[in-house]
């Protein structure tokens, strides 16, 4: 199916989601990779406030280029999920609800995406220039220090993504593989 959604998602939102589903996103969803993630891990294990509401939130696996005069952000592709699978299962027990990157995803974090509600999304590695012009405005939110790599804060519209992995754990690369093999006589 096609879904126009706008963020927050709640858990409600991502669980009517399925593997396949193309979806155009409207609204605010967070930047952090690998780095960003650790720290806010460590935060957690410090017991100490994020640098913001995780509760129903998008985070986008990204490290924006930087903007040229009159854009919001500069190219913002997708980087590799796999990095952050140490971290995200964390985040979305205490309420991610969405993530957006391009790659396979461990066990740990699909087991934590159905027990708590939440969704992985494939964005399309190589279109992040066409990807930033959904992106209106972008502001930082915390580790500067970390270059392209801080925690921004994106207010996005007509946002595409694909549900990779829904919140039941069906995973668009497995059965996406399958179909195709079939049509083949394997």
């Amino acid at each position: 199916m096609d879904y126009q959604l706008t963020t927050p998602l709640t858990r409600e939102k991502v669980r009517q989601l399925r593997s396949g589903d193309t979806v155009r996103l409207t609204g605010v969803i967070y930047t952090a990779r690998d780095a960003a993630h650790k720290r806010l891990v460590e935060l957690v294990k410090e017991g100490k406030p994020l640098p913001f509401d995780v509760k129903d939130a998008t985070i986008y696996y990204v490290g924006p280029t930087p903007a040229k005069p009159g854009q919001a952000i500069g190219s913002a592709g997708p980087t590799t999920s796999y990095r952050m699978d140490a971290y995200a299962p964390t985040l979305i027990a205490l309420g991610e609800t969405g993530m957006i990157g391009k790659g396979k995803r461990s066990d740990e974090v699909v087991a934590a995406m159905k027990e708590h509600g939440a969704v992985y999304f494939g964005a399309i590695g190589g279109a992040g220039a066409l990807l930033s012009k959904c992106i209106k405005k972008a502001e930082l939110v915390a580790y500067e220090d970390l270059g392209a790599e801080a925690i921004r804060r994106l207010e996005v519209e007509d946002f595409p993504v694909v549900v990779i992995i829904d919140s039941q754990g069906n995973n668009l690369y497995e059965s996406g593989r399958k179909d195709y093999l079939s049509t083949c006589g394997e």
